[in-house]
């Protein structure tokens, strides 16, 4: 049954800040209020935990990556294609070239490239762990950051093309725009900007490590958070457009709406900004939101609350909750055609169908689209 898009105003204000509301007594008290509990289509024992996002390639084959160092491939019922075994953890999100080659980093100091039946293509190894979820350029070109302090970009074969090094760690995922400028943030407190060559067109300082990913809006400019406890606008010549103090530390990354609202997760709150980056309402959950919140088509998002549920909301003034699943682990979700959202519970693999495709915005989830490619390119039509 399709979910409805009914439900009751719970726990949403102007920007001020509310009441704590735990969500077991919006549940037990709004059962009758039409707000849907989700169950899940399928469920695939992985045995291990995740917070990874998974990304799904055109066949619908979802790829995924898991703490005991298993790259997953699953077919869209829920059957196991194959797993591939790298020697360390992998918390750097899987992404999808056109050909199906998968990618993804290593705790083991490896970026891998697979080919669609599960075998290594390649291996380059770093200095340090990659928890960089890798971009792909427009020519195939890979783009990713390791501990190591270094910023790489390897060529389809697996070869170096250029390094580029920063004064710090480097675990935030980077962006590329439609003119081939890459996007990424580091633990020295500086957002960086650079040519396809390499070259650095720009930097930005702030107060604090960068981890999360940016967030791109080709209309607009770009988005990130700093542990700073800021999120930031910048144009694309690097110039500050807004900065707003927040007080969020977490992970979570930006994402955009169909109409450029920007969405960040706050400690243990969504916020809901206006592209000139005022404050529109907030909603707070029960704990940290760490997982980035997604998108769907009919412009509510998905976020989860901290405690093991993801929730559904609107976006409108009043944010009706319009249905929750119950049994879910740290790991942004994906979003398939047909609506089915891929998440962990703890040692599960699980879909579960909300029959709403993701957005078509800017920037509707974490890695930008299904493939996780991080290029605006890639993005939906």
């Amino acid at each position: 049954m399709s979910p409805t898009r009914r439900g009751l105003s719970l726990n949403t204000q102007p920007f001020s800040w509310a009441p704590k509301v735990f969500f077991f007594l919006i549940v037990s008290t709004c059962a009758c209020n039409a707000i849907e509990t989700l169950t899940n289509e399928w469920s695939l024992r992985i045995d291990t935990l995740s917070d990874t996002c998974p990304a799904i390639a055109q066949d619908g084959t979802v790829y995924f990556g898991a703490f005991n160092g298993r790259l997953w491939a699953v077919r869209p019922n829920g059957s196991r294609k194959w797993i591939f075994r790298a020697d360390l953890e992998i918390k750097s999100s899987p992404a999808v070239g056109l050909d199906g080659t998968i990618y993804f980093g290593s705790r083991d100091r490896k970026l891998y490239a697979l080919r669609p039946n599960g075998r290594q293509k390649w291996q380059f190894l770093t200095r340090g762990w990659v928890d960089s979820s890798p971009a792909l350029a427009n020519d195939g070109t890979i783009c990713f950051g390791s501990w190591d302090k270094t910023f790489y970009s390897i060529s389809p074969d697996g070869q170096e093309r250029w390094h580029f090094p920063t004064a710090g760690p480097i675990v935030s995922s980077p962006a590329i725009s439609g003119n081939g400028t890459i996007y990424f943030g580091s633990h020295d407190n500086k957002f960086y900007a650079l040519q396809p060559d390499g070259l650095k067109k720009w930097e930005y300082s702030t107060e604090g490590p960068i981890i999360s990913s940016p967030a791109l809006n080709q209309a607009e400019g770009v988005y990130f958070t700093s542990v700073d406890g800021c999120c930031y606008a910048l144009s694309f010549d690097g110039a500050l457009r807004w900065r707003l103090p927040t007080g969020g530390v977490t992970e979570s990354s930006p994402i955009i709406g169909p109409d450029g609202t920007i969405y960040i997760a706050v400690n243990k709150a969504l916020w809901a900004l206006t592209p000139e980056g005022h404050p529109k309402w907030k909603r707070a959950v029960e704990d940290l939101i760490h997982p980035t919140p997604v998108i769907l088509a009919d412009s509510t998002v998905c976020l989860d609350t901290g405690l093991g549920v993801i929730i559904n909301i609107g976006v409108g003034p009043d944010n009706f909750l319009n249905w929750n699943y119950v049994g879910v682990g740290r790991g942004p979700p994906a979003v398939s055609a047909t609506g089915a959202l891929y998440v962990f519970n703890f040692t599960q693999f699980i879909s579960v169908q909300s029959h709403v495709p993701l957005a078509h915005s800017p920037w509707p989830k974490f890695r930008g689209n299904p493939r996780n490619t991080g290029n605006v390119a890639d993005l939906l039509p």
